[in-house]
């Protein structure tokens, strides 16, 4: 029986100094608990979408844009929304949009340090008359449908090249054409410059019409060309195209190249 307990305590000393070898020799560094990252990461403030009311203190036009500096609670924070009948001291409430930073105005040659890019207020007149809603076939980032409506009969030759589509067939063969390149002549009857880094162009050919939503192309590019200039655009084609804030496209040709 002495024996026994000899062992037994022998047994019992061995494990402790295991236990205690294991605890404090060479233990690895622990790594952060689960519920302190999660603390962490909820410590982070949501974005601030209340910056997007308050009162004019400044606004201006170019481009097809109205420029407002919204003042709330002593922030200000700049705006650009589709050209847009407004006045310094009138209170404004706008929904969330894409930020810019760095943004240059060619028009106003201006760079802000951040702007705000959003559709206007759905219940005030645009400076055309028309609705700041935003065509999903033809719109381009801020424009309005009034502005791509045109009664003349414009007709553009096809260009030769072999992937060279109408406006109509683009919209037509749109799925088997996604992310390639293609080509198209047309009429510019649109441009909105500098914004998101490039400039927007409606052309049409006429192919296609206006009721079906298949006879006015958005194309963005590096280049500029002039309202009624004649070009060939070719770049590539993206179906289902959303730039958020609801700005999609059935239809956008992206990177283009313009030719006179």
């Amino acid at each position: 029986m002495r024996k026994f307990s000899i062992l037994f305590a022998l047994n019992v000393t061995v494990l402790t100094i295991v236990s205690i070898h294991s605890t404090y020799a060479g233990k690895p560094a622990e790594a952060p608990k689960a519920d302190v990252y999660m603390k962490a990461k909820q410590e982070v403030p949501p974005p601030d979408t209340s910056s997007l009311s308050g009162k004019i203190v400044e606004t201006m036009n170019s481009g097809g844009y109205t420029y407002l500096c919204i003042e709330k609670d002593g922030k200000k924070t700049w705006v650009a929304i589709p050209e847009t009948k407004m006045s310094v001291g009138e209170n404004v409430s706008l929904p969330p949009g894409y930020e810019m930073v760095n943004f240059t105005s060619k028009t106003l040659n201006r760079t802000f340090e951040k702007i705000i890019f959003t559709t206007g207020p759905t219940s005030a007149p645009s400076a055309h008359g028309a609705s700041d809603k935003m065509s999903v076939h033809g719109g381009s980032m801020g424009s309005k449908s009034a502005d791509t409506s045109t009664t003349e009969n414009i007709k553009v030759e096809k260009a030769t090249s072999p992937n060279a589509y109408t406006v109509a067939e683009i919209f037509g063969k749109k799925s088997e054409l996604d992310k390639k390149s293609v080509v198209v002549s047309g009429k510019v009857v649109k441009v909105s410059a500098g914004i998101m880094g490039k400039n927007w162009l409606h052309i049409q050919d006429g192919s296609g019409n206006a009721k079906d939503g298949n006879n006015d192309l958005v194309v963005t590019t590096q280049d500029i060309p002039k309202v009624g200039d004649i070009v060939t655009a070719n770049g590539t084609l993206y179906k289902d195209k959303d730039f958020g804030s609801g700005y999609k496209y059935d239809v956008i040709i992206e990177e283009a190249t313009i030719k006179k």
